[in-house]
Formats: C-alpha cells, structure tokens, sequence
C-alpha cells in the first residue's frame, strides 16, 4: 500500500497498542468426514456414478401452483459421456415423487437412496457419446424456513395480496426443486427455463426472456434461456406482479449491456431512483475486475420475498430498497459481486466456498473506497472485524455436503485478503494481480491452489503461509512482543503465535502519527533496537487482522 495511503487510513483508528488485550479465541472445533452422514457423502462426494459423465445441458419445464404449494414437470438432461457405464446418480430430494426416467422413450429403471436416484441404462452409454434422459416428476418442494440461509420455495403474498414466490437454494442443492447433477463441480454450458404459472403474474428466471405466451385456461409460459455456464444452485424461479424497469449500462469501452429491475408493481418510482447505484457500481467492478461476465444475458435484479442471493443474471433483491449508513445498499453491492467471484469464478466443492464469499464481501470495500476515499473504506472494514468469531478454519473437509457454520467466510476471508493487500504495500501490484485472477479464471472451476498460485505470482511474493494461518487453522495469528526502553532507543523484541509453518506477515509501525516502517515478523523470536521518535509507539492494528499480547508493558515518555 502507498505510504501516503496508509496514512490517511489510519486517521480514522489509531490505538497505543499497549492498551490492546485482545480476546483469545475459544478452543477451535474440528470437522471431519466422519462428522456427516451418509446422504452429505451421496451429495458432496465424486463417486463413480457421477464422474462418468458431465453435463451439457438442462431443459427445465414446469408448471408452479401457488395455490397449492406444488410443482409438476421434466427436466431433460443432455451429457457427454467421459467413461462407459451403466449406471448414474441425479439428486432429487425424496419429499418430490419421480413420474418416469426415459431416455428415447424408454423406460429406465432406478432406485432411491434418500435424495440419491441410481439410474440403470439400458444399453452401455459409450464413451464420447452426447446421450439425453428425461425425468418426470411433481411434489410440494421444501419450503423455505429462514430464506436464503435455510431456504426452499418462499411461497408469500405482495401487500395487494397477488402471490409472490421465490426460490433459494444454496447450501441447500438444486435437487430440491428439480432433478440435476447437483455437485458444483459440473456445471452445464447453458440452460432452458419454461414456467406454467396462473395468468396474470409474471414468472422470471435467469438470462433473457425468449417466450411468453397464453397456454390452456388460465396460464401463461414464459421461456427463459441463459447462454453460459451455471451453478445449479444459481438456477432461479421467481413469480410475481412485477413490472420491468429497463436501462443500460455504457462500459468504459463504449460497450453497452442491458440491465432489467424486475419489481413489484407498486415499488416501481421507488426502484428507479434506488437502483441507480447500479450503474456506479458496475463501473467500479469493471475497473477493479474486468467487464460483467455475463454480457450476452444481460444484468437483471428480482425483488424477492426473502434477503437476496447470488442468482446468475437475475439477482434475488429483498432489502427494501434501504441503503446503510455508509450510503449503499448492502444486499445489492454483495450479491452483485458473486457474478464475478461464485458465479463466473465457481468452486468445485463446498469446502471452498471461503472464495465466493470473502471475495465478494472484500469487494464491499473497494466499492467503499471507490466511492467514498479510503479511510471510509477501513472504517467499513473495521465495522465488520467484531464479527470474527475464529472458531473454524475457512477451509471445510472434502468430498461431503459441508456447509460452514458462521460467517468468518464473509469477514475474516474479507480480512485476510486486505491484510494482504497491506503486506503487498503496492496498491497498483495488488490490484492488478486481483483482476488476474477474475480474467484468468474467468467462467471456470477454481481452486484455492489457484488462486493463491496466481497472487503469488502477479505480487511476486510467497503469500502461501499467510494463506495456509487463515485458511486452514481457525486460531488468528497474534503478535507477542516486548519493548524496553534503552536511552535514545527501544528495544523490540517480537515473534508471531502462529499455527502455519514459516507464518511471516510483515507489520507495519510508528510513533504517534510519525511515518510508518515496516517489521518483518516470524513465528521465531527477533530482536530490533528502534530510534525512539516523539510519541507513542503503535502498530498498524487497523491495517491488518491480528491480535497483539504483549509480555512487558513499560511505559514510554514522549519526546519533548
């Protein structure tokens, strides 16, 4: 970070760190595999059944009853087959009744092992063979209990009393409204959504409209289409009196990408004036990240009977339009960043899913800074530091259905990133190896070995056991230090508590609001005689995430 930067950022927060008694964290909890049952291994798992196939492409088509809190229809899925086999796993969850498996119009047999259904084929599927089958099925689909954390269909009424239904399902699974491979590692290369739903609603998914049209009696279909990869759980259905508020947003390229607000008729005034951070926003992200990833579908916002979530090229929006004290509505700033980190760049397994959400709620705060000049930017962070609980690593077990148990994904993930950022103390390098990691993995599976590759990289720095503290041990890494006083000069001695092997986060300090200097900190003991200058000696405590536990607290006099 550039000095005069961090000047300025620490303004807004500077403590005599002989004051600092930091909270230890309470004693780490571990998971393992043998924490989850064999249903979290059936979904989280690659076992054969699913590997010898990946998916191209889904055909969604269904008919949604309000009235009765039901659904009924197919889903088509189209694979290439990557190893002959007779036998394959979709998820569907059991509460939903299967109608017919065909594939050519014959009937498969299949069995069901709670929400894992083990199709038999026929006739060997080949390998390099692009083959289709089609699931029938109908059911009343879990009901969201605190959407979208505990989420499902959310089945409500707008204040005119029309029904308004959305659907959320992270952490949850797709397969608990329709049947799909639901692991993240395999994501279709596009989508067909077709929706039955009572005339005069409007039904709205992800990418762009392709059809409406008046079907039987007393409903209509909307056909909607995405034309680029797509987490299941990023699939969406939305059912409302909503009106479209249409705009563009004009890149810095002379591009220009169409944006749609789907909102409940009686909010539309109030939608057009509250989305127009939209269009700074998006300005800022490309800046920092590159161009929108999902250009040709369009950016879309849904308002949505519960807080809102990621949902590719449809936004699921419910915070009534309330911005916060720093001037922006969280749940649109947030979940619009997943387009770039979650949706464009996705994980392949849940244990991993510290990337989705650090990144994006890092984003946050560059969107802060963006707008409203760095030291907001810290005073934004520093709002979410006691929010840390450090109780588990960021970093889940492998190979099952894992789903963290606190928020350190969102604020110490957003943390460690901005400590990096001070230990790079290169805004240009810093940034720009961010926006490599969103161009390079751009609409792809990534690894945290990935990420972290590519930042070491671009920083030219071994960021790696800083990484590997934050990551995979859930204890925060915690300054120990000395100081005694020698005449003219201090006497630092200072060592990290530090889990990872080789942990060596540089620090910055000074006195009083003197410039700032750099200690480079192991997790061996070292000892620096520093010059005593006018004031107080502190360090960057509110430049980075650490702890601080001195030995020795010895009073130092100020220079006159």
């Amino acid at each position: 970070m550039k000095q005069w930067v961090v000047g300025l950022l620490a303004f807004w927060y500077v403590f005599p760190l002989f004051a600092q008694q930091p909270k230890q964290p309470s004693e780490p909890e571990r998971l393992t595999v043998d924490t989850f049952t064999r249903q979290d291994s059936l979904r989280g798992s690659l076992r054969p059944e699913r590997t010898c196939y990946n998916v191209l492409f889904y055909d969604l088509n269904l008919s949604v009853d309000p009235a009765t809190k039901s659904i009924a229809g197919s889903n088509t899925i189209r694979y290439r087959v990557r190893t002959p086999f007779k036998r394959m796993q979709i998820d569907l969850f059991e509460n939903l009744t299967i109608d017919a498996i065909t594939q050519g119009g014959q009937s498969l047999r299949y069995t069901r092992e709670g929400n894992a259904i083990f199709v038999t084929m026929k006739a060997a599927q080949e390998k390099d063979n692009i083959e289709e089958i089609k699931i029938a099925y109908h059911g009343k689909p879990r009901e969201a209990v605190n959407p979208p954390w505990d989420g499902g269909f959310s089945w409500s009424k707008d204040s005119t009393g029309n029904d308004w239904v959305g659907v959320s399902c992270e952490g949850l699974g797709a397969s608990s409204w329709w049947p799909c491979k639901d692991h993240l590692s395999d994501e279709p290369e596009s989508m067909q959504m077709t929706f039955r739903v009572p005339r005069g609603l409007k039904a709205v998914s992800n990418g762009r409209l392709q059809e409406e049209r008046e079907v039987g009696d007393n409903q209509t279909e909307f056909v909607w289409a995405v034309s680029y990869s797509i987490n299941t759980y990023n699939v969406t259905f939305n059912l409302g009196d909503y009106v479209t508020i249409q705009e563009q947003y004009r890149s810095r390229d002379y591009q220009y990408l169409d944006l749609n607000y789907h909102v409940l008729r009686y909010n539309e005034e109030k939608a057009k004036k509250h989305f127009e951070q939209v269009i700074g926003m998006l300005d800022c992200y490309e800046w920092y990240f590159g161009h929108y990833p999902y250009w040709r579908d369009g950016y879309s916002v849904v308002e949505t009977p519960y807080w809102g979530m990621e949902h590719q090229s449809a936004i699921g929006y419910g915070n009534k339009y309330q911005n916060n004290p720093f001037g922006f509505d969280f749940i649109l700033i947030h979940e619009s960043a997943h387009e770039y980190f979650g949706n464009s760049l996705s994980v392949s397994d849940p244990a991993e899913m510290w990337i989705h959400e650090s990144f994006a709620t890092y984003m946050e705060s560059i969107y802060v800074e963006n707008t409203h000049g760095p030291p907001q930017a810290i005073k934004y962070l520093m709002t979410q530091k006691p929010l840390i609980k450090n109780k588990f690593p960021l970093m889940g077990p492998r190979g099952v259905n894992f789903q963290h148990k606190d928020t350190d994904i969102y604020y110490k993930g957003a943390w460690l990133l901005h400590s990096l950022r001070c230990v790079v103390d290169d805004d240009n390098v810093w940034f720009m190896a961010l926006r490599k990691v969103a161009l390079e993995r751009k609409h792809s599976l990534v690894t945290t070995k990935q990420i972290i590759d590519i930042l070491c990289r671009e920083t030219e720095k071994d960021l790696r056991p800083i990484f590997d503290q934050f990551l995979n041990y859930a204890a925060p890494p915690v300054l120990e230090y000395k100081v005694t006083e020698k005449g003219d000069f201090i006497e630092v001695q200072h060592r990290w508590i530090a889990d990872a092997p080789g942990f060596n986060m540089p620090l910055k300090y000074r006195f009083a609001y003197g410039p700032w200097h750099t200690l480079f900190t192991t997790r061996e003991w070292q000892t620096m005689l520093i010059r005593r200058s006018q004031g107080w000696l502190n360090f960057a405590y509110e430049l980075q995430y650490f702890g601080a536990r001195p030995l020795v607290e010895t009073a130092q006099k100020t220079q006159e």
